[in-house]
């Protein structure tokens, strides 16, 4: 076993920077969403990945970026109340059967998925897939063992 793979078997991934997850409770009124990534790209800051659950009266964005840290100060500055978590974040090289086994692996570890979306970058030109799961550590120590690389922040930074 490389280097590599024995910093996986935490749910920091890879050199043990965590993907951080950016829930922000908006308004449901047009153009809300384009003042968030306005206020970003005033700051360098990129939206990697998102999701969005809408009701009549309010949306819950969830978010990745490429600056966390950034965005956290920029959300306090503008005070946007928000939550972070922690995501697991696989890289897929066929999205389709990649996906299934992703999936089968997650269900025989019994760990459960909260939320998942696929990123809008594309890292090392692959599909990847960001999960909000019941146990980080549980889904990488499967993940690894099923051999799908995990993403860091770092490998979806700019």
């Amino acid at each position: 076993m490389d280097m590599e793979s024995n910093e996986l078997q935490t749910a920091k991934g890879p050199l043990g920077e965590e993907v951080k997850q950016f829930s922000v409770f908006l308004e449901n009124k047009v153009g809300r969403l384009l003042d968030i990534v306005k206020m970003f790209a005033q700051a360098q800051v990129h939206v990697v990945a998102l999701s969005i659950l809408d009701t009549s009266d309010a949306a819950i964005v969830r978010l990745v970026t490429d600056d966390p840290d950034r965005a956290r100060t920029i959300f306090q500055e503008h005070g946007l109340a928000f939550t972070e978590v922690s995501l697991v974040v696989v890289e897929l090289s066929s999205s389709a059967a990649d996906l299934k086994a992703v999936l089968t692996a997650l269900l025989q570890a019994e760990c459960n998925i909260h939320s998942a979306y696929s990123l809008l970058t594309r890292p090392r030109g692959k599909a990847a897939l960001a999960l909000h799961v019941e146990d980080g550590e549980v889904a990488c120590s499967v993940l690894q063992a099923n051999q799908f690389k995990l993403l860091s922040q770092r490998d979806i930074s700019r």
